[in-house]
C-alpha cells in the first residue's frame, strides 16, 4: 500500500515537475529577500502574527458571547480577550514583540539543545552522535542569539524564516529534478 502511495505521489511530481521547480525557485528567491531584509521580514512576521491573534481573539469572544448557555463560554471569552490583547500589543509594539519572541527562541534553543545532549549521553541510541551534534548546534545558536540580544531581536526571526524558505525551495527543486530521473512504476 505504501509503495502505491509513493509511486502515485512521484507520478504527480513527475507530471507537474515544472511547477514544483518554479515553486521551489520562487521560495528560494523569497527566502533570499527575507535573509537580505531580515529586519523588515522580522517586523512583518511579528505584525502578521499580531493580526492573526487579534482576529482569532475577536472570533473567540464572539463565539463565547453567542454560546452563553454552554458552560465553557467563559473560557472562550477569557482566551479571546487574551489573544486579542496579545495581538494588539504585538501590532502596536512590534519591535518589543520581536525582541521578546527572539529571547524566547534563544531560550528554547538552549533548553532543547541541553535536553538533546542529556538524551544523547544517557540513552543507548544508534544515532547518539547526531543527537549530540544537534544539541550542541542548538545550544550554540541560542547562546549566539543571547550574546547579540537585544539587537538580534530585530533580525533573527526574519533570518530564520528566510533560511527555512531557502531550504524548502531547494527541497522542491531537488524533488522536481529527481522525479524526472525515477523510472515510472
Amino acid at each position: 500500500m505504501m509503495e502505491g502511495m509513493l509511486s502515485s505521489g512521484i507520478e504527480e511530481v513527475r507530471n507537474h515537475r515544472a511547477w514544483f521547480f518554479i515553486w521551489g525557485v520562487l521560495l528560494i528567491v523569497l527566502g533570499c529577500i527575507a535573509v537580505g531584509s531580515s529586519v523588515l521580514a522580522t517586523l512583518v512576521s511579528v505584525m502578521l502574527l499580531g493580526w492573526i491573534l487579534i482576529f482569532g481573539g475577536v472570533f473567540a469572544v464572539i463565539h463565547g458571547l453567542m454560546r452563553r448557555q454552554w458552560h465553557g463560554h467563559l473560557l472562550n471569552l477569557l482566551a479571546g480577550v487574551l489573544y486579542a490583547v496579545t495581538g494588539l500589543l504585538m501590532v502596536t509594539h512590534t519591535t518589543m514583540a520581536a525582541l521578546t519572541l527572539t529571547l524566547l527562541i534563544a531560550m528554547l534553543l538552549i533548553v532543547a539543545g541541553t535536553f538533546r545532549l542529556f538524551v544523547a549521553f544517557s540513552l543507548h541510541l544508534h544515532h547518539r552522535g547526531w543527537v549530540a551534534l544537534s544539541g550542541i548546534v542548538a545550544i550554540v545558536l541560542g547562546l549566539m542569539i543571547l550574546d547579540a540580544w537585544p539587537v538580534s531581536g530585530l533580525w533573527v526571526i526574519g533570518l530564520f524564516i528566510g533560511i527555512d524558505l531557502i531550504f524548502d525551495g531547494w527541497t522542491e527543486v531537488m524533488l522536481a529534478m529527481v522525479a524526472g530521473r525515477i523510472a515510472p512504476a
